[in-house]
């Protein structure tokens, strides 16, 4: 008898360690998880891999996500903002300065990562986050669940949530305050079929919606696929293959898609192009 009653308990612990192997593998995971090299992963893709694991599409009662990572409200303040909308005030002395109020929830080591993502928007740039005091207008950074932002100023308190530890990367902290200040992701441009190709096939039938465009305002600057905002090239692919791939060219099988840590040059150029503030010093 006990050794049928050890047979029973051995076959149950190989058949919850099989289970738990088949729901987080890339196959069976989480819709837009695909494992990747580290070397890889673009600042999107830890998005998605942080929003799909922990966050639904629905943050609250009249709070949803757009594109993966952006909040968008119905009622009252439920305007969406595309560039040259929705601005944050620049100061008399040519910068731009974000009002911001750090949740106590995060630890020291925390609080340096999120600054240091801060300082990759402000190094290049005119624009310059610091503690509030009394401005209206102003940045709540939240552990709230996933990695989110409301795209552009819209007035009074805005949570940026950054939740810890899966957004607190350098590059998604980054990522979430572009939003902030009023861009979209790049592949989401009106003209993004001249330079890269939608595999729709390959995207979850749920995220087809992520793949949109907009009639956003280019700043007359050329399509970044380096950019911090645009997507990786397996972003939501249910089946691991690539859901977006550059227009064939002579250079398109060394363009990597989406950047992992920094913002790009012409990154740093559409802030200072948006905000008519002048370069300054790297």
């Amino acid at each position: 008898m006990e050794q049928i009653i050890l047979l029973c308990l051995i076959s149950t612990c190989i058949s919850t360690i099989h289970a738990q192997k088949l729901l987080f593998s890339p196959k069976w995971g989480p819709i837009g998880y695909k494992e990747h090299d580290a070397d890889d992963m673009t600042a999107m893709d830890e998005i998605i891999k942080a929003n799909e694991f922990q966050a639904s599409r629905l943050i609250d009662g009249s709070t949803t996500l757009r594109e993966g990572d952006i909040a968008v409200s119905s009622g009252r303040r439920s305007k969406v903002c595309f560039a040259r909308s929705c601005l944050w005030s620049k100061s008399v002395d040519g910068h731009v300065y974000v009002a911001y109020s750090l949740s106590p929830k995060y630890s020291e080591m925390e609080t340096k990562m999120i600054k240091k993502g801060m300082d990759g928007v402000e190094k290049g740039t005119c624009v310059r986050f610091v503690p509030r005091t009394h401005q209206r207008d102003y940045v709540e950074i939240q552990p709230k669940t996933g990695c989110w932002s409301y795209l552009g100023s819209r007035g009074g308190r805005q949570t940026v949530s950054l939740q810890s530890p899966d957004c607190l990367r350098v590059g998604v902290i980054s990522h979430e305050f572009m939003h902030a200040l009023g861009f979209v992701h790049e592949q989401s441009r009106l003209d993004r079929d001249n330079y890269v190709t939608i595999m729709w096939p390959n995207i979850w039938r749920d995220r087809l919606r992520n793949f949109e465009k907009f009639k956003t305002d280019s700043l007359d600057l050329p399509y970044d696929y380096g950019s911090i905002m645009h997507f990786g090239m397996f972003a939501y692919s249910q089946d691991g293959s690539p859901t977006i791939i550059p227009k064939n060219n002579q250079n398109s099988k060394d363009i990597k898609l989406g950047q992992a840590s920094s913002l790009s040059r012409i990154d740093k150029m559409k802030i200072n192009k948006l905000y008519k503030c002048g370069t300054t010093d790297e």
